[in-house]
């Protein structure tokens, strides 16, 4: 692994190789990490401030080595080549037009065929992401969403490409199979009756906390949720909003409670993992909330047990 900087004071994300400064190399990656340092035109409350995520995210990640003895003793660097490709150019003030910027700049990381890590920015990074996914390869893709909320609202703050609106994007996109969404980790008054009506009404599922709290094999549950997402597709996403967790074990994110539990997540991400996703995305963490920047310390974690997940699949 390199050390060398991505920009400035910040390195490569878990010290992977800088494929700004060595885009010849971009072939020879099984995984490609990639920024997407976007918080949408309008603002909500006093949360902003995710287009940091990415950079303190990189820069956390500079402690972390790809061993988990939890999980056979696995290191993840011996078996994978990680590449950091940097971030992509955003518009500030401008959706639309970095949507397309996002869509354009995914395509050519799935173009590659590798297993790709989006560090998010705000959740509407997703909807572009996806659509370079369909542009690339033509394939029908189904969702694994880790979230508290659906974030299928016909538009967010006046934007319909905004936090609040990727999977009402996503539920109108050719190649994605609305069936085969899965909501997972819903909780919340921050959710409205109409956002659980229309994922209904679309045919997605919704597996809410109380499903994943009360189950009696957490395991067995993550691959409920895979086979209904491999249901009539030919690949599987998965998006995580840093919110499904418990506020407790995500300072840098929105307060909501109830959540999840670190073991929790990291459990369903490896689960899902291991049978199989194309790539992920984590987003929506605020590090000017955090003093001790825990929420992007654990970002680590979290890509470390999907990757290490991608381990045993490929095997």
């Amino acid at each position: 692994m390199t050390k060398s900087m991505i920009y400035g004071n910040t390195p490569c994300f878990l010290g992977s190789e800088n494929l700004v400064k060595n885009p010849s190399k971009v072939p020879e990656m099984d995984v490609i990490f990639y920024g997407v340092p976007w918080e949408g035109a309008v603002t909500w409350g006093d949360y902003t401030g995710c287009e940091l995520g990415p950079k303190v995210m990189r820069l956390s990640s500079a402690r972390y080595s790809g061993y988990l003895p939890e999980l056979n003793h696995i290191d993840v660097f011996d078996h994978l080549k990680l590449g950091d490709l940097g971030d992509v150019s955003v518009i500030p003030a401008a959706p639309k037009e970095t949507k397309e910027v996002i869509r354009s700049f995914s395509k050519k990381i799935w173009d590659t065929g590798s297993f790709t890590v989006a560090l998010g920015g705000d959740h509407g990074i997703t909807y572009p992401i996806l659509e370079g996914f369909i542009d690339s390869t033509g394939k029908k893709v189904g969702i694994i969403h880790l979230d508290a909320h659906y974030d299928n609202n016909k538009e967010s703050v006046g934007d319909p490409y905004g936090r609040g609106a990727p999977f009402a994007r996503l539920y109108e996109t050719d190649g994605v199979r609305n069936e085969s969404i899965v909501h997972m980790g819903i909780h919340g008054p921050r959710n409205k009756a109409e956002n659980g009506k229309l994922a209904n009404e679309v045919g997605a599922t919704t597996l809410t906390i109380n499903d994943i709290r009360y189950t009696s094999d957490l395991k067995e549950l993550a691959k409920k949720a895979y086979q209904i997402a491999t249901t009539e597709t030919d690949a599987v996403y998965l998006s995580i909003c840093s919110d499904v967790l418990d506020h407790t074990f995500n300072p840098g994110g929105p307060v909501d409670g109830n959540g999840l539990t670190s073991h929790e997540l990291l459990t369903i991400v490896h689960e899902v993992c291991k049978l199989g996703v194309i790539g992920m995305d984590f987003v929506e963490v605020y590090p000017q909330n955090d003093t001790n920047d825990f929420s992007s310390h654990f970002a680590s974690t979290i890509v470390l047990y999907a990757l290490a997940g991608e381990v045993q699949h490929k095997k």
